[in-house]
């Protein structure tokens, strides 16, 4: 995980407002000063959509999406079925967060407290790592 957008209240499909989100988080790396070309967006089938898909090439991302069957016909698109494996870490790591901000979920109202949560978990798990 490089970083994260921001909550978006309300419960959406995963493609909810998915480019604004994205165009933040570009701003984010921008910001810092870490190059976005060439990264791959690992996603599971519930990101396939042509719109994502153009989003990302006109951004030079790879998109590493699994497709979705209930999409009908697929058309010829990129899909490594090896680096998709490696989604199971990303998925780990969201379920530790997310324990780590249920923590004191019932106290918080605002959105910069549940970014500041997670932001807290995200320097716990480094710390943990260095």
């Amino acid at each position: 995980m490089i970083a994260m957008g921001s909550p978006k209240a309300g419960n959406h499909d995963d493609l909810y407002e998915i480019e604004e989100v994205l165009k933040e988080i570009l701003a984010l790396l921008e910001e810092a000063g870490i190059e976005h070309k060439g990264l791959f967006l690992n996603a599971d089938a519930g990101f396939d959509s042509k719109s994502l898909r153009d989003f990302l090439e006109s951004k030079e991302i790879i998109a590493n999406i699994k497709p979705n069957p209930r999409n009908g016909e697929q058309p010829d698109v990129y899909f490594d079925e090896e680096l998709y494996k490696n989604r199971f870490k990303i998925e780990q790591a969201n379920g530790w967060l997310d324990g780590y901000k249920g923590l004191i979920m019932r106290y918080e109202y605002l959105d910069v407290t549940w970014i500041g949560m997670l932001l807290l978990g995200f320097i716990s798990k480094f710390l943990k790592k260095v």
